[in-house]
């Protein structure tokens, strides 16, 4: 029994045992949320490229290089050196940012299929799930405030008619930006988890 108790005191020393394994729920089932939509992303980014024309491919590929997508305005880390430096909070903050940008285009990705239904209501609850992250991890309540009032326009005028060859390109940027930006997010969420662990080994 006293074995028992100087091991758990060895695993919870300078930490209380509780707090962090909610935090670990958390962070689990945010991942988790994200890599979802991760890989939803993927598939219907390729879904859509396989139903191009190799020059239609080409095109857009050229074009999307010269782009760039609306969440390129929220300040990120600019590679994984950065990404490794930065706090927990500032990685949960990053995360809810892109996340919250996606809110009003994730709909003109909805419709038709099932899995493309799921993607406004898993943005609401990772969403959600990161603000939960973020209240937990923060000194002060005024360190984060919402930022639904600070929301990025939509893409362009991606809701205006337009041409077949325009629409093709937005479409495509949308795909290849949501791809993009869930990537960012898994990525940020990974390492904030991991740094929970102090055994583990948060390299990229």
């Amino acid at each position: 029994m006293d074995r028992a108790i100087l091991l758990l005191s060895v695993m919870c020393l300078g930490i209380s045992c509780q707090p962090i394994t909610d935090n670990q729920r958390l962070f689990s089932i945010a991942v988790s949320r994200v890599q979802h939509l991760h890989l939803l992303a993927q598939r219907l980014f390729s879904e859509f490229e396989s139903s191009l024309q190799t020059e239609e491919q080409r095109q857009l590929n050229k074009i999307f290089l010269q782009d760039f997508c609306n969440s390129d305005y929220i300040i990120s880390p600019i590679d994984k050196h950065e990404t490794q430096r930065s706090s927990v909070l500032k990685l949960l903050s990053i995360s809810y940012r892109l996340v919250e940008s996606w809110e009003f285009p994730s709909r003109s990705l909805s419709g038709g299929s099932s899995p493309r239904n799921q993607i406004s209501p898993k943005l609401s609850e990772l969403k959600t799930g990161i603000l939960l992250l973020i209240r937990a991890n923060q000194d002060a309540p005024e360190i984060f405030t919402d930022t639904s009032t600070l929301q990025l326009a939509p893409y362009g005028n991606y809701y205006q008619s337009l041409e077949a060859d325009e629409s093709l390109r937005r479409t495509y940027e949308l795909l290849a930006c949501f791809k993009k930006d869930m990537h960012k997010v898994e990525t940020y969420l990974t390492v904030a988890k991991c740094r929970l662990s102090p055994e583990a080994n948060c390299t990229l």
